[in-house]
């Protein structure tokens, strides 16, 4: 009498709960992550071997265009709360009498690198696209009759001590405006600060090595 065999059931494991869960983690991302805004100048940074990375807060940043035109950024720090930003330009314009509303601080603390006279600034505030911003983005003055960079450098020291200072110059710019960069922020009292590059690692290869002997 042949045997009665019971029925085979196939595995199943039910996907539903794990669909679930990853529609709840892309959703919590795409509304928490925020994109790093657009560097005001293209730079195109030399490359080294160096494996310092530059800090994600508390850092201020000097760009230097491979036209010598020189840009400036500073975080708001970890705590968005503490609205660095906001503050540097409240010193800014008590220096230059010049008068934003709530709603410019607001949208100049959410803003990214910029060059231009102060004076423009309220354009670029309020620029529509980041087309219309570029076309005011000339630089940053640092001539000795108007030095403004020196004035946001000492500003933002005031505001945030703990800010780290970073030097961004493209692989093309001019050594002298680097140097003068550099000589501003000594007259700073800023001794210690990163020159920003491409990191490169180095690779060296038999025909590399030194002869025996």
């Amino acid at each position: 009498m042949p045997k009665i065999k019971p029925p085979v059931s196939t595995p199943r494991i039910d996907m539903t709960p794990m669909v679930d869960l990853f529609a709840l983690l892309l959703t919590f991302f795409m509304l928490t992550t925020s994109f790093r805004p657009q560097e005001a100048s293209m730079i195109d940074s030399p490359v080294s071997i160096s494996q310092k990375q530059a800090p994600d807060f508390n850092l201020m940043t000097i760009y230097v265009n491979k036209d010598g035109k020189l840009f400036f950024n500073i975080d708001n720090g970890r705590d968005s709360t503490t609205k660095y930003r906001e503050q540097i330009l409240k010193k800014m314009a008590d220096r230059y009498e010049m008068t934003f509303t709530d709603e410019e601080y607001d949208l100049f603390g959410r803003l990214a690198s910029f060059g231009m006279p102060i004076k423009d600034l309220k354009k670029w505030i309020h620029g529509e696209n980041s087309q219309e911003r570029d076309l005011l983005q000339i630089g940053m003055p640092m001539d000795s009759a108007d030095n403004q960079l020196g004035y946001w450098v000492l500003y933002s020291r005031i505001v945030n001590p703990r800010a780290e200072v970073a030097i961004k110059g493209d692989a093309d710019a001019n050594y002298m405006v680097v140097k003068e960069v550099m000589d501003l922020l000594q007259d700073n009292k800023v001794n210690k600060f990163n020159l920003i590059t491409n990191m490169q690692p180095e690779e060296v290869g038999l025909d590399d090595l030194p002869p025996e002997r």
